[in-house]
């Protein structure tokens, strides 16, 4: 593959808000990428300015290697899928799709052909007479998609076009988006706020701060391998336990009231933050004595998951740490002392 996007020192700020900041990455053809953070980390205006409805401060701007700064939305080689769906009330199915093609000049025949061709893909052949307000939510959200999809764009952005649908309708949705990508050939940038959205759909997942690219990963390598407090806390909320290293290269931690032993050595002196997943962590038997990595506690809270138990144990320390223990095991009762332990390669350094 080639890379199709370049973001080169992205900045935009709006007023007092520093809404990008210097943001680099590049997107390559055929590849699903999505942008994920919370509010108010730019993921919205990093694809507004991709789209070119707003303008970058500084930076560059490069599709399919040419430099976008002054080139019009229509004129860009991308499409753009709005949250709102933005279709048109008055038009049918038919028409909203047929529109941009038709604002292009393509005859007739082969717009009617490349319509047709387009709702098949989404199974919306027989709706289109319909007018939006006659469809379901995810059928509007296909619409939208196809709509963008007819002209095919190398590029696709997507801002969080499944917002709209409830959980059981967002998922089956998200998969029919993917196979979609897949099989039309097209790069999809998708800016969600959804975690498990992000990290099943997407080829590279990047996560945003304030303007900022923190990381960007394949889900999971970016799940298991967090480079920095933020994205560890933010996907999927590890627990960080804070510590230094002693000159026996064991990482002490007040707070928890426990040792760690690293998989990879660290200078002694050196202070640390470690992001620990709930699930890497497991419930010493009765009488099991741990080798390394363990923590003594007591269970303040639980609640089920599906998947099991996420546990709160507060720790010897003063610190807790977040436990899943697996649903075919009860649930360790409240108040009850509990032996925690986890191998090495649970302990993951953090850059901050």
């Amino acid at each position: 593959m080639s890379v199709l996007l370049a973001l080169e020192g992205v900045s935009k700020r709006f007023g007092a808000t520093q809404a990008l900041d210097g943001l680099s990455l590049t997107v390559e053809r055929g590849e699903f990428v999505a942008l994920l953070g919370g509010s108010g980390s730019g993921k919205s205006t990093l694809l507004r300015v991709v789209a070119g409805f707003e303008a970058p401060d500084a930076g560059r701007v490069l599709l399919d290697g040419a430099d976008q700064a002054g080139v019009a939305p229509p004129a860009r080689p991308c499409a753009m899928v709005f949250q709102n769906y933005a279709l048109f009330p008055h038009l049918s199915v038919f028409d909203n799709v047929a529109y941009g093609l038709r604002r292009e000049g393509l005859p007739k025949l082969d717009i009617a052909a490349r319509v047709q061709q387009a709702l098949d893909m989404v199974g919306l052949e027989a709706m289109a007479a319909r007018r939006p307000h006659q469809l379901s939510g995810g059928q509007r959200q296909r619409v939208a998609l196809v709509r963008a999809l007819v002209k095919r764009p190398p590029l696709v952005l997507l801002d969080e076009p499944l917002g709209a649908l409830d959980a059981a309708l967002r998922e089956a949705t998200g998969q029919e988006l993917r196979a979609l990508q897949r099989a039309t050939g097209a790069a999809f940038v998708m800016v969600t706020h959804d975690q498990a959205e992000a990290l099943a759909l997407a080829d590279r997942v990047a996560v945003l701060e304030a303007g900022r690219l923190v990381q960007c990963a394949p889900p999971q390598e970016l799940y298991e391998r967090p480079a920095t407090r933020f994205v560890a806390g933010f996907l999927g909320g590890a627990n960080v336990l804070e510590g230094v290293v002693g000159a026996d290269g064991l990482v002490q931690c007040p707070a928890a009231g426990c040792t760690l032993r690293l998989d990879a050595p660290a200078l002694p002196g050196t202070r640390l933050a470690v992001a620990l997943r709930a699930e890497r962590i497991a419930l010493a038997a009765e009488g099991e004595v741990p080798a390394e990595n363990a923590a003594t506690g007591v269970v303040r809270g639980a609640t089920y998951q599906g998947a099991g138990w996420l546990c709160t144990v507060a720790l010897a320390g003063g610190q807790s740490l977040r436990v899943l223990v697996p649903a075919d095991r009860a649930a360790p009762p409240l108040g009850v002392p509990v032996l925690l332990h986890w191998a090495a390669s649970a302990n993951i350094p953090l850059a901050d």
